[in-house]
């Protein structure tokens, strides 16, 4: 079942839709009928949607295998209102959280499994809202940014950027783009505050990514394995884009985020009753 709603961020309405856990596994029998919720951050002027329906079918088979699903807009985005470009990564930081204030209040909701998922400039932004909220228990990471200012800069282009001028803003798409938009890019740096986040993270990446390096994938599992806590795997999708735009790669990026948070989830309990 899958409904549509909207949540509250100071004053954009942002569009979501909330996918209902349609089947109960293994996974969450044990859970006194309470299910995991994994939350779909969207990457740099997408939607909820995804580029070829990806956030769609990955909602879809998330909720198919005993998961709550929220997917959502940030603002400017999609169906929400607001203005993508006259803010930055502090308001999809604050956007996150709000929608991550939806999900823990649904009845039900497993409040030790709340997951974020983040693709491309939205890895980016759940990191970094990871990183803040510790009601994050578990990142996900598909083909994530991680030097925001240089990358977006590089997919607007460099000689449109250089256009930018000072408390102005570029046209990109349709999207007016500010100073202050890019001014909170080159401010937060994935790398510098993903040591904040002591839960488990999944990176993966398509090997034929022409838009974010398939090089960061490792770079990003180094550095969360120099964290104190937290374990982090890694996986690439041979072949994939970066929007997983074939069956096949879609395929095998979703069977393996599914496969790795069920083994996660056995993994950490089995471990909990170890030390219990």
């Amino acid at each position: 079942m899958e409904h549509a709603i909207t949540i509250q961020s100071d004053d954009v309405e942002l569009a979501a839709t909330l996918h209902y856990p349609t089947q109960q596994t293994t996974a969450v029998q044990a859970d006194c009928q309470r299910w995991p919720l994994i939350i779909i951050c969207h990457g740099f002027i997408g939607s909820r949607i995804g580029v070829d329906r990806l956030f769609v079918k990955a909602a879809r088979s998330f909720s198919a295998q005993g998961y709550f699903v929220l997917r959502f807009d940030y603002g400017g985005c999609g169906e929400s209102t607001g203005d993508y470009g006259a803010g930055g990564l502090d308001v999809l930081i604050e956007q996150t959280r709000r929608v991550i204030d939806y999900g823990v209040s649904i009845d039900c909701v497993d409040l030790s499994r709340v997951i974020l998922l983040g693709h491309s400039l939205g890895g980016a932004a759940a990191v970094l809202t990871a990183a803040k909220d510790h009601r994050v228990k578990t990142l996900v990471l598909w083909s994530a940014v991680a030097h925001p200012h240089n990358d977006i800069m590089r997919i607007v282009g460099k000689n449109e950027y250089e256009k930018l001028p000072l408390g102005g803003s570029i046209d990109h798409h349709g999207y007016k783009l500010t100073s202050r938009f890019f001014e909170s890019l080159s401010q937060h740096q994935p790398f510098e505050q993903l040591r904040k986040f002591t839960g488990d993270v999944f990176v993966l990446h398509g090997t034929a990514d022409e838009t974010i390096p398939v090089d960061y994938a490792p770079l990003y599992q180094k550095m969360f394995w120099l964290r104190k806590e937290g374990q982090c795997d890694l996986e690439l999708v041979y072949q994939a884009n970066h929007t997983y735009s074939t069956t096949p790669s879609t395929t095998e990026l979703l069977e393996k985020t599914g496969d790795w948070l069920n083994y996660t989830y056995k993994r950490n309990k089995e471990w909990n009753d170890w030390t219990i």
